[in-house]
């Protein structure tokens, strides 16, 4: 999407937004990390997580969200929304002044296979326009829904619960568990992990996010890491469709770095990753202890990034708005319908999607 479709500020009204900064990046790739330690959890930070439990804070979506929802499938597989907020209050005053509202960044729709050997993670660009529904936030005031909202207002105007109940509402799948990023502690978690190794297979020179790499392989300590997945002009299309598959390449290799760099037998490593991380996130109640998030971890430690297919939501350019983009709705429907039936999601599901066109993916790779 060009400047110009960045330059305002959108709210649930309509009003125009300003122009993302480096704290809205930040934010996206804390997601992605996260997401990324979510599906290798159980590679050995659970031996930390013992003494780092006064960390987390949860939020409970079930009460709010009610009976309300889309039928709980009992298959073994577990459906995780992935979200990053915009938030800037608290330590993320740094990145920039606090509006009193916040709205979701990035969100990513984890599947996990029955198994769990296989995960299938679907990307919704922030500005998709949907049918958001009627909201109740925190302090049981109820925001109502609107027809043509963009995606990532559900959060603004009700919280973690609207942006759930968004979720199921587009996809009819019922989110097993929900994870908050706060990406305040990002460029620590990925020092702390030593770096990421990626390959670049062409020169990056991007003046906006700052990144400087020749091709060749490098190791990306986290400011290097963060203006990777800030990078959007000097690769690809240059929109924000094709930062996303910069996005996805990097939490591959993020994957991959976890499950290589042997945790276990660091203790002081292990346990400043445990403490970052806990602190990044903001899980649902039913993984707000230690315990649970051993437990949930342990259940994906099986999974490379081999075995996890990342895909954007199935768009076009919005025909009413061409800096926003809709679903194409067989194609959805083909996503939704693979992910309920704890299937593969089919290439032809993304033939003809503008998130998945593009070579910016082509760009960099793990290792």
């Amino acid at each position: 999407m060009s400047d110009q479709s960045r330059g305002g500020r959108i709210r649930a009204t309509g009003s125009r937004r300003k122009r993302p900064s480096a704290r809205r990046r930040a934010t996206t790739v804390a997601a992605w990390a996260v997401a990324a330690l979510v599906l290798v959890g159980g590679s050995g930070l659970g031996y930390v997580y013992f003494k780092l439990n006064g960390n987390i804070q949860g939020v409970d979506i079930n009460a709010s969200l009610g009976t309300d929802r889309p039928v709980d499938v009992d298959n073994g597989s577990m459906d995780i929304l992935v979200l990053g907020s915009d938030s800037r209050s608290g330590a993320n005053s740094a990145y920039g002044e606090d509006e009193g509202g916040a709205r979701s960044d990035t969100a990513m729709i984890v599947h996990v296979n029955e198994g769990h050997k296989t995960a299938s993670v679907v990307s919704v660009p922030r500005d998709t326009i949907v049918e958001r529904p009627d909201c109740e936030n925190d302090e049981g005031v109820t925001a109502d829904g609107a027809p043509r909202a963009m995606f990532n207002t559900a959060y603004e105007v009700g919280g973690p619960a609207c942006a759930v109940k968004t979720v199921e509402k587009m996809s009819g799948i019922r989110m097993d568990h929900y994870i908050e990023v706060d990406f305040t502690g990002f460029t620590k978690l990925i020092d702390d992990l030593g770096g990421v190794k990626i390959t670049t297979t062409e020169a990056i020179d991007d003046s906006k996010s700052g990144l400087k790499l020749e091709p060749g392989t490098h190791t990306l300590d986290g400011e290097q890491s963060l203006g990777l997945v800030r990078t959007r002009k000097s690769v690809g299309d240059g929109s924000d469709l094709g930062r996303i598959q910069l996005q996805q390449a990097f939490v591959k290799a993020l994957i991959t770095q976890v499950k290589e760099i042997g945790l276990l037998s660091s203790p002081k490593k292990l346990y400043d990753i445990g403490d970052t991380a806990t602190r990044a996130i903001t899980p649902d109640s039913e993984l707000d202890t230690v315990k649970e998030l051993v437990s949930f971890a342990g259940g994906l430690k099986s999974l490379g990034s081999e075995d996890v297919n990342m895909i954007t939501l199935p768009v076009q350019y919005d025909p009413a708005d061409p800096n926003r983009v809709v679903p194409l709705e067989k194609a959805s429907e083909q996503v939704w319908t693979a992910l309920r039936a704890d299937k593969p999601i089919p290439a032809s599901a993304t033939e003809d999607s503008a998130g998945d066109k593009g070579d910016a993916s082509d760009v960099v790779t793990g290792g």
